[in-house]
C-alpha cells in the first residue's frame, strides 16, 4: 500500500488503546500531532487552529511527562483534576483535552466533507464543519476570528494537489475519519459523565 499524508495518523490509531479499550495518553497525543503537517498545507487560514492544537497537546504532554505511569491512560489526567477541584480552570488539562477533542472534531468533519462532497469548495467544507463542531462553543470573538480565517483557505484543487501522493488520498481520508471519530466520541462521553463537556470560549 502506498502511503498518504494520513498514513501516520491511521497507523498511530492502531496503538491508541489498551487491550481493555482504554485510550492511552501518549499514542493519542502523537496521533493528533501527525495532523500538523496537513494543517500546514492550509497556510495562514489554519494558523489559529494549529496554534490552539499545539498548545493543548503541549499542556497535556508536559503533565503526562511528570508521571508517565500515573498518566498512562488519558482519563487519568482529568480524574486527577476532578479530585483536586481544578478541572474547570482555564489552564487545566481537562480544558486542554476538551478543546483538543473539539478541534479534532472539526478536522474530522472537514476531511469527511472533502471526501463525501467532492463538488464542494474548500470554504463550503470548512464552514459546514465549523457549524457542526466548534461554532456552538465559540463566543463572538472566537467566532469572528474563525470566520475571517475561513475566508483565507486555499482553493480545494490546489490543496488536494499539494497533499497528493502515490497513495489513494481520498480513501485514506475516509479511513482516518472512520477510525478517529469513535475515539473522539468516547472522550466526549467521558467528559460528559464528569459534567465537563460544556465549557465555552469568549
Amino acid at each position: 500500500m502506498e502511503e498518504t499524508v494520513f498514513t501516520p495518523a491511521i497507523e498511530g490509531m492502531k496503538l491508541m488503546k489498551s487491550e481493555h479499550g482504554e485510550i492511552l495518553t501518549k499514542p493519542f497525543l502523537d496521533a493528533c500531532k501527525t495532523l500538523m503537517p496537513i494543517l500546514d498545507k492550509f497556510g495562514a487560514s489554519m494558523a489559529v487552529v494549529k496554534s490552539d492544537i499545539n498548545g493543548n497537546i503541549s499542556r497535556l504532554d508536559s503533565k503526562y511527562t511528570e508521571n508517565p505511569t500515573r498518566f498512562n491512560y488519558l482519563y487519568a489526567l482529568v480524574q486527577a483534576e476532578v479530585e483536586t477541584n481544578t478541572a474547570k480552570n482555564s489552564s487545566s488539562c481537562t480544558n486542554g483535552l476538551l478543546w483538543l477533542t473539539r478541534a479534532m472534531d472539526f478536522l474530522v468533519e472537514l476531511f469527511r466533507n472533502l471526501y463525501q462532497h467532492q463538488d464542494w469548495s474548500m470554504q463550503q467544507a470548512c464552514n459546514d464543519s465549523y457549524g457542526k463542531t466548534l461554532k456552538k462553543w465559540h463566543g463572538w470573538i472566537a467566532s469572528s476570528s474563525f470566520t475571517v480565517a475561513i475566508k483565507l483557505v486555499p482553493d480545494r484543487k490546489k490543496f488536494m494537489d499539494v497533499i497528493a501522493s502515490k497513495g489513494d488520498t481520498y480513501a485514506d481520508m475516509d479511513k482516518f475519519c472512520e477510525s478517529f471519530s469513535p475515539v473522539l466520541a468516547q472522550i466526549h462521553k467521558f467528559l460528559h459523565s464528569c459534567g465537563l463537556d460544556s465549557m465555552k470560549a469568549a
